[in-house]
Formats: structure tokens, sequence, C-alpha cells
């Protein structure tokens, strides 16, 4: 059996930056991504990033995605692709598939940085072709240059939705409807505000009711709701389209937590159940990190900030960083973090986080009873 320093699952920005932050000082790393292609969702945002510079403002996704590949390359990452990780066992062992051989591989620290699977509302007729994801919308248009259709709804006004959407103008969609529940945009102001510049309607407070179609989607049908959620009689709109979009959330990819036995917790405002970390990502798992989406629903730049404390938590811990350094650079990483969670859309992010903390400081003190 293999061993190495550092196992990272997934190949994404929270991934490639825990490999890069780790490989700095001297550890022996691989990364381990199911896809054809390294750079998770980054290589889907042709959109520019919006904030400080410190936290990449005015780059494109795909641009920081190559950065990250090769700054990895530089500091000797290996990147193993077609890789899917299928277990992931006591005493650090992972179990990863790749072509037909099912291999083990014992590690010293791990990190899971396997990210989020998009939400999905079932409603009467959305398992008809054309109801799709809003991220699986992006990743036609994006990366594989297909219009995912002609007419399109979009289910979802947060950044996802709004982002989304002004990029399938781009593509050449139309964009007949923005819809959401809430009453309020949840998207930032700016993405939504150029889909709004096109002459694109928003319905807020409302809900799809039903796609139509023979075979297909070819109308979908939303209507108000009411304080209870519950759609008002009488409102109801119908709009020809062949394509509708749901972006209507994530949900953190937890399966290998889980299986190595993580203390979960249920946090809404992460993106629900999340293994319990403390600030720099260690479980209650020994030598076990978690970054980005896989540990609550954030931004990229999070997402990249945090897998590089959980690269140096990992070489911290093996006596690879030397401690003065590693403590100013774990504060500096931090500080960047509070900036970047500075806002009112870090308001969510806070509350959770320390409703989490919180957790971990219960059951540290009922261990030690």
């Amino acid at each position: 059996m293999k061993r190495r320093d550092l196992i990272i699952i997934g190949a994404g920005p929270a991934g490639l930056s825990a490999a890069i932050e780790a490989a700095q000082y001297g550890l022996d790393v691989v990364v381990y991504d199911e896809n054809a292609l390294p750079g998770g969702q980054l290589f889907k945002q042709i959109h520019k990033f919006f904030g400080s510079k410190e936290h990449r403002a005015r780059e494109r996704g795909f641009r920081i995605g190559q950065q990250l590949l090769e700054e990895a390359g530089r500091a000797g990452v290996e990147v193993v692709l077609g890789a899917q990780v299928i277990g992931l066992y006591d005493g650090l062992i992972i179990q990863v598939v790749r072509g037909d051989r099912i291999e083990r591989v014992r590690a010293n620290a791990v990190v899971i940085a396997t990210g989020a699977s998009e939400n999905m509302v079932p409603f009467p007729g959305w398992t008809l072709p054309g109801v799709i994801g809003a991220g699986a919308a992006q990743t036609m248009a994006n990366l594989h240059g297909v219009r995912p259709g002609n007419d399109l709804l979009m289910v979802g006004c947060g950044n996802v939705g709004v982002v989304v959407a002004y990029q399938m103008l781009q593509a050449g969609c139309r964009v007949q409807a923005m819809i959401d529940a809430s009453r309020a945009i949840g998207g930032y102001g700016v993405h939504a505000a150029k889909v709004a510049r096109t002459g694109v309607p928003f319905f807020l407070g409302h809900t799809i009711l039903q796609a139509e179609g023979d075979g297909k989607v070819e109308s979908a049908t939303i209507a108000q709701v009411d304080e209870r959620w519950q759609p008002v009689p009488g409102t109801e709109k119908t709009f020809a389209v062949d394509t509708i979009c749901l972006a209507v959330g994530l949900t953190p990819a937890t399966q290998l937590s889980r299986m190595a036995g993580c203390t979960m917790i249920n946090l809404p405002g992460l993106g629900g159940l999340v293994p319990a970390t403390a600030q720099n990502g260690a479980t209650s798992v020994p030598g076990l990190y978690v970054a980005g989406d896989a540990g609550g629903i954030e931004e990229a730049s999070s997402a990249m900030i945090r897998g590089r404390l959980a690269g140096l938590a990992a070489a911290r811990r093996q006596g690879f960083a030397d401690s003065q350094a590693a403590e100013s650079r774990g504060q500096e990483l931090h500080e960047s973090l509070d900036r970047l969670r500075g806002g009112p859309f870090g308001e969510r992010i806070r509350a959770a986080e320390e409703l989490m903390h919180k957790a971990l400081e219960k059951e540290a003190a009922c261990q030690t009873a």
C-alpha cells in the first residue's frame, strides 16, 4: 500500500489551494479528482469576480483556475484525474477507482474538497427533458459550447441564478423571466443589474407551478406565493420556454466525511448537514480536514482561503511548517477570510460558524467531564 503525506480529494478551487499551500512546505501531495479535467467550478466561471483585489476581484474564474493549476505544477503537486474515491476508512486509508483498478492508499493527512451538488425542486413536469440545474446549463455553455435551449426560465435569483442567466444571454438564449419565492433578490446587485438592463423581468414572491410539453418542455406556469409560501389562485402566468433552469441552492457533498465518522451538524446557513470543523478545517477525526463547499456553501474566493488553511494545518500537524511562521501565515489567512465575510452576505456564514463552534465546545466539554 502506498503512503502519502497528504491526499486531497477534489481538484477544485479548495483542493488545489490546499495542495499548493501544503506542497510549499515540502509535503508529498497527491490530488484525486473523478473528472477528466481539473479546476472544478472555476472553469465554468467566465464572469469577473466581485469584491476586492485581495480576493481576485476583476479576474475571471477560468483564469484563476489556470493560475492554480500552473502553481500546483510548479509546487510538485501530483494531480490524478479520472480517479473516483469511493472509500475513506480508519487510519486515513482511501480506496480509489482508476480505470479498471481499485487502489488503496494510506495518508498522514487527508483534505476532503469534494464540493457540492445542485438542489432540485419537484413540481408537475419536472422530469421532462429541458428541466436542468443552472450549473448544468453553465457546464454545457461555458465548457462544451452547447446552448442549453432557446427560451429559458430561471428559477432562483441568488448569485448562481443571476450570473448564469446573464451567461445564458451571452450564449444566445432568450431569458423570458427570472423568478424567486423570496421577495428580495439574493444575489449581488451588480450581477442582477446586468440581467435587468437587458430587459429580463424579475418576478419576486413567485414559484413555479408546473412544466408542460409533449416529451419535452414547451411551457412553464408560475404563480405568486403568499406569506405561507402557498400559490395564490388567479396569479398564474405562463411562458413559452423550452428550458427551465433551477438555481435553488447547493448541498455539501458529505458522503466521505460521514463514512469517515466525522461529527456532523445540521446548519441551514451552510447548506444543511456538514462536518463540524475547527477554523482550520480540522474535523473530529485526527488528520482529516474539510475545505470548500464540502464543509459549507460559500463563494469560490472563500473556498480558496479555506483550502489554504487546511493545507497549512496538515503541514503543521506533520511538523513540516515552522510553528512561528505557520502561526503568522494562519493569522494572515484568517484575517483575509474575515474581510471577505465582512459584508451583509457574510452574516449567514458568520452566524452558522458561531453555532458550529459552540457545538464543538459543548462536545469537548462533555468528553472531558
